[in-house]
Formats: structure tokens, sequence, C-alpha cells
């Protein structure tokens, strides 16, 4: 708890400092109980910034492979994920994904906040894409409240394929929670797909990005030219 809290500070410090954060809306956001987090996802930094900036501490999913590197780097970013409660999940094996929904419920249950990003992965080209069905599957399974995030700016931190990060201003938009019947998995496919909209309309509300009617793919598979 105290590495996070360290760590918590000094990005808060980098962020609000040195990039001139601006984040509105917190008075939006539960101050006990589970919460589910939904947010845009612009840059690989994203999770970490709504960590440090929210007022409770966040958990969050990312790629296993950020942990699995070789040598100092993978340790390194074990450290800092096991400090920030990002779990890393292979996302390439879909009975690992569907573990990583359990855990999520698990999270929740104890009344933890959980952040998820619909889209799946990161846009690159700015648009808002279409959300995948698991944030609804996680409102209706546990009755906890959704609270969507805009993020606007936050591209611009890191170009892709660098590891350098770039001083810029960026904002953190926090909307109202958003409540949704807890159902367990009586819930229907019809029901996820219409709550899973209704959470990503509220996001774009609050990004002010145009939405894409479709699945967005990994920014590996963008540059490999196939599907994720």
């Amino acid at each position: 708890m105290q590495t996070y809290k360290l760590i918590q500070q000094a990005i808060t410090a980098v962020s609000k400092g040195i990039c001139r954060a601006r984040v509105t809306g917190l008075e939006h956001f539960p101050v006990e109980g589970p919460v589910i987090v939904a947010s845009n996802h612009l840059a690989f930094l994203d999770s970490v910034i709504i960590s440090a900036l929210m007022p409770r501490r966040v958990a969050f999913f990312a790629k296993a492979e950020y942990v699995n590197s070789p040598g100092f780097k993978g340790k390194a970013m074990k450290k800092i994920f096991e400090a920030i409660d990002i779990i890393p999940v292979n996302r390439s094996d879909r009975s690992e994904s569907v573990k990583a929904l359990d855990q999520a419920v698990e999270v929740l249950n104890e009344d933890r906040v959980f952040g998820i990003y619909p889209e799946g992965t990161r846009s690159l080209d700015g648009y808002l894409y279409k959300g995948k069905i698991g944030v609804a599957w996680l409102a209706h399974m546990t009755g906890a409240p959704v609270v969507p995030i805009g993020l606007i700016g936050t591209e611009k931190l890191q170009k892709q394929g660098s590891n350098m990060v770039y001083p810029h201003r960026f904002t953190v938009r926090v909307g109202e929670p958003m409540y949704f019947e807890k159902t367990g998995a009586k819930m229907t496919g019809k029901q996820r797909r219409e709550t899973t909209d209704q959470i990503m309309t509220a996001i774009a509300h609050l990004s002010g990005q145009a939405q894409k009617n479709e699945y967005n793919i990994s920014p590996s598979a963008a540059r490999d030219g196939g599907d994720s």
C-alpha cells in the first residue's frame, strides 16, 4: 500500500505539475462499494493515469507480455504492476480471458474498483470503437455501478512505438455513475449489447470522440495487417 501511495503521488505530481492535467467530475465517483470504471483507451499510460488520479485505487488488466519480458525490464514491470493493481492477462488465450473476468468479479465482490476498456485495445486513429460486452457482463453479474471516463490527449504523451514520454496537457473527464439491473447469470445477450452501447455512448459524450460501429484491432495486429 505504501508503494502504491508513493507511485500515485509521484504520477499525480507529474501529471498536474508538468502535464497540467485537467480532471473534472471527481464528485461523481462513489466513495464506497464496488465500482466499474469504463474508459476509452488512447495510450499505454492510460491505466497508470486513471489509477493515480482517481480518488480510489483502481485495478486494471494488462497484456501479460509486459511482465514476461526477459531480464530487468520484465522484473521491473512486474513490480510496478503489482504495486498499482495491474493484473497481467494472456489475451491470446480465450480461457485466460474468461478467468480474467472471474478475477474482476472477485475484485468487485470485495467492494473495490475495477477498470476496463470496453474497446479492448487502444484506438490508433482517434475513433471510439464498438464496445465488447465484458463490461456489461460485469455490471449485470455484480450490480456494481459503471463510472464512464473520457480521456482526451493522453495519446500525445507517448508516440506509437516509442518508450519515451513527452509532457503534454491532457484531460480526464469523469461521468455520473450508471446503474444496471443485477441479473447474475440470467442476463441475455440483447441485454449485454444494449448495456454496452449505453456505456459507450456515455464515454463518447465525455471524450468527444466520433464512434465507429465496428470492433477495434490491437496495435500489433494493425501493424501486421491481420486480425486480433
